[in-house]
């Protein structure tokens, strides 16, 4: 049921990476003098001008144009950094929008799964404006994390692992823990990962025993970075 979606959720996003700017490489690095020597023109200009103009009209400039130029540009800096916040949440919830509009009308399980996925990476693992489909979330992940069984399948049962601790719902705790004994290290990596989210205090000795002994650095980097959280 499962298995099809991971290589073809594979395959999307390899394709969703643009190469294209490696071919415009050669085309940068010949842009480069270019501006340097426009540059330097412009650097000639300014001090042949400077010298020109008339000691009352340098002094103008030094004591009153120069800083309200710098300031400015630190006013707009300044500004610019909260519009580009309000920017950014105002794109991320129109796409979260959408995203729950398509998981809505979606009726395929494996689509409504790459949906999840998509909905907590652009909400940036948080629940806020996802409360009303948290419950229908957990149950697709959680049915995901224990029936995506098979070798091949370790991959979404990982990333089911990893978004379920997203949820905040302590519920699916058992099942993350029974996941930290799962056959593959990367599935048992997004279990601590996911047990880290939900700051699963209850997983500690579960956590420590992973941090200490698993065979695989990346499970047991998790599983310490999990134990961190719980301290904050």
């Amino acid at each position: 049921m499962y298995g099809p979606t991971r290589d073809s959720l594979t395959a999307n996003q390899l394709r969703s990476y643009d190469f294209s700017p490696m071919t415009k490489q050669p085309q940068q690095g010949q842009m480069i003098p270019l501006l340097f020597v426009i540059l330097i023109i412009l650097i000639i200009i300014a001090v042949w001008t400077w010298k020109r103009i008339s000691a009352e009209t340098q002094d103008y400039i030094v004591d009153q144009a120069v800083p309200m130029t710098i300031i400015g540009i630190v006013s707009t800096i300044f500004l610019s950094i909260p519009i580009r916040m309000l920017r950014r949440r105002q794109v991320r919830s129109q796409e979260r929008t959408r995203l729950l509009t398509l998981f809505h009308r979606e009726t395929s399980q494996e689509t409504r799964l790459d949906l999840v996925f998509a909905l907590l990476e652009n909400n940036e693992y948080h629940i806020n404006g996802l409360e009303s489909v948290v419950p229908a979330l957990k149950e697709l992940l959680a049915t995901t994390l224990q029936q995506a069984l098979g070798d091949k399948q370790h991959r979404i049962r990982g990333m089911a692992a990893s978004h379920l601790g997203a949820l905040q719902d302590l519920s699916a705790v058992p099942l993350l823990v029974k996941a930290l004994d799962d056959d593959h290290a990367y599935v048992r990596a997004c279990a601590a990962l996911g047990l880290g989210r939900l700051r699963a205090t209850e997983a500690r000795e579960c956590l420590k025993t992973a941090m200490e002994h698993d065979w695989d650095q990346t499970v047991r980097s998790r599983a310490r970075e999990a134990l961190e959280r719980m301290r904050t």
